[in-house]
């Protein structure tokens, strides 16, 4: 019986904790995204060497063009696995996906990505098939 009571008062303390946060979390969502470097994608431009910082439980925008000098994509499964997407715009075309492996251009365009990172660590992006210069760090606090 006593072991039943201690879970369910641990039950109701985490849920108190929660309720308290969710507020905080929330308003992180209403508030205007922090625009990102946009990462440009072209034939024969490296990916930038800086990293990319963020914090965890920030709202970001990030947006990738590719100028459709040749078919191009940048892939971060590690990454993407690890953020809330709030939406995909792709040509004024929102789309709210459950998560993401990789975007590809056939041609010239942007998609601009709204999301917020759930999980610090050091991930990598990359554009698949191709050598060292196509590839970036993003580091979430």
């Amino acid at each position: 019986m006593r072991p039943s009571i201690l879970r369910i008062a641990f039950v109701a303390v985490a849920f108190a904790c929660g309720a308290a946060v969710l507020p905080s979390m929330a308003a992180n969502l209403v508030t205007k995204a922090t625009d990102l470097a946009p990462l440009q994608l072209s034939a024969g431009k490296a990916f930038p060497k800086e990293p990319i910082m963020l914090e965890a439980g920030k709202y970001y925008r990030w947006k990738i063009e590719s100028d459709g000098s040749s078919e191009m994509a940048i892939a971060a499964p590690e990454f993407f696995r690890f953020i809330w997407i709030n939406e995909v715009v792709i040509n004024d075309i929102e789309v709210r996906p459950l998560g993401l492996h990789s975007i590809e251009f056939d041609d010239a365009g942007a998609a601009v990505i709204s999301f917020v990172p759930i999980r610090p660590g050091e991930f990598e992006y990359f554009m698949p098939n191709s050598g060292d210069a196509y590839r970036g760090k993003i580091v979430v606090k």
